[in-house]
């Protein structure tokens, strides 16, 4: 998330919380595609981690991205952690360790999310390689230890990075060593969110699989294909992983939120100063837990925008579904993530068929295959076959889809030509993992370093 927000209107009941996420009901003309995707800055000299601070840091890119898009700077206890268009088409922020994010511009075709890659993509390297630094397109950190890794300076990773030790083993590797690609959709209605809900979380294992690329930790394999799959298994249980009330034919946006209230928080936001409120939920915050400790200590709309920020689930609900499984990639796989979710959930009857595949699937049978792929990726067993199986009935509804919309670029191609990254991995049964496994173990001779030129941006 780029910026938090301080929306101060307060809070008196349930009603306001569910009216705040239905006015995200969109017609089917004005849904839009906004991807997400980060990627680890390193020193082309030594393969090494970029600081924050330093000629050569972090600030240094930030600035020059500033001067270069006149974007308005995100501030945070005075030093920029971020820009935002003036506005709202898009944002750059920072990960806890200095993992570089483009939130884009809520656009109406993967065409459009391309040329937005490609042009954040070029201005990146314009600013970076005077400093001698490039970009890594991976899902994890793949040489650097935690301690050797960047902090940055934004308050509220100071209040998690306290937490994460507290509520799993692997919360603080998935704030300073993984990257992902995402993308927001949107729904029409409620019945609208339940569907595509419950379908991309059923498809979301599958997702993870497909995109894996996570290979190494530390300088070594790490026996997985998605080391950020098996990470997201326990970082903190209590806001992340599967939702099994979601897979009730009844799910609606209430079930979410009364989920979301006991949930607890992060961080209060008052006079720009973050208070660390992770002892409270948001319920008993309701219930005037911080009306003493707290400047201000009532709830706000904004207190709740930001708390939904801070819950983790695969399929996240806010006033839109973020798609969250997928491990970071290069460049063609920005593409492809979008691409893939929007073929099955934006055409109704692509939509049909996605749920139709997967609507015997259990909680049961998906938090198996979600605990099984960050080792087994599309081999997993699967029914009569395998996830390669599946994933080919998968990608041909993303197809249908896709060519349902019909929107086409300038040369006449539709949007199915970025799906041609995931056919090759189900063509060859291999995934970005797989190869880069393989060329660990034959020409790059037991070394991770050339993954830091073959996988650069």
């Amino acid at each position: 998330m780029a910026r938090d927000t301080t929306d101060s209107r307060p809070i008196e009941g349930l009603d306001e919380l569910v009216a705040h996420m239905a006015a995200g009901n969109k017609p089917k003309e004005q849904w839009r595609i906004g991807t997400e995707h980060e990627k680890f800055p390193f020193y082309v000299d030594g393969n090494a981690p970029v600081p924050y601070e330093g000629e050569r840091g972090i600030k240094a890119l930030l600035d020059g991205m500033q001067k270069t898009l006149g974007w308005e700077p995100i501030i945070d206890a005075g030093k920029i952690i971020g820009l935002v268009e003036p506005t709202g088409q898009g944002a750059i922020s920072l990960e806890p360790g200095g993992q570089f994010e483009l939130s884009g511009a809520p656009v109406e075709t993967i065409h459009q999310t391309c040329r937005e890659g490609n042009a954040h993509l070029a201005q990146l390297r314009e600013i970076a390689e005077p400093l001698g630094i490039r970009f890594l397109g991976l899902g994890g950190s793949p040489k650097w230890t935690l301690a050797q890794t960047p902090r940055m300076p934004k308050s509220r990773y100071d209040i998690m990075t306290n937490y994460m030790p507290k509520v799993g083993r692997h919360g603080l590797d998935m704030m300073y060593r993984t990257c992902t690609i995402q993308v927001n959709l949107d729904f029409s209605s409620e019945a609208d969110m339940r569907r595509k809900m419950q379908v991309s979380l059923r498809l979301q294992p599958l997702s993870t699989a497909l995109f894996a690329n996570s290979p190494f930790t530390e300088g070594r394999p790490n026996g997985l294909k998605s080391w950020r799959g098996e990470i997201w298994r326990d970082t903190d249980n209590q806001r992340s992983g599967l939702l099994p009330f979601c897979f009730s034919e009844n799910f609606g946006f209430i079930d979410y939120i009364e989920w979301a209230l006991d949930v607890p928080m992060y961080f209060l936001i008052r006079d720009g100063r973050y208070h660390d409120c992770t002892h409270v939920t948001f319920r008993q915050f309701m219930d005037g837990a911080l009306r003493n400790s707290v400047p201000d200590g009532l709830p706000t709309i904004g207190d709740w925008a930001n708390h939904l920020s801070t819950l983790f689930p695969d399929v996240r609900l806010k006033r839109f579904l973020e798609m969250r499984g997928a491990d970071g990639g290069p460049w063609r796989r920005i593409c492809a993530l979008p691409a893939f979710w929007v073929g099955l959930l934006y055409d109704e009857e692509a939509l049909d068929a996605a749920e139709a595949l997967t609507k015997s699937w259990t909680y049961e049978d998906v938090l198996a295959m979600r605990n099984a792929v960050p080792a087994q990726g599309i081999d997993m067993p699967f029914g009569a076959g395998t996830l390669r199986d599946v994933s080919r009935d998968v990608l041909a509804i993303s197809r249908l889809g896709l060519k349902n919309r019909r929107r086409l670029n300038a040369d006449g191609y539709d949007e199915t030509t970025f799906l041609s990254t995931l056919d090759e991995v189900v063509a060859r049964g291999t995934t970005s993992a797989d190869e880069m496994l393989s060329a660990y173990h034959t020409r790059w001779g037991g070394s991770i370093e050339p993954a830091f030129m073959e996988y650069a941006y």
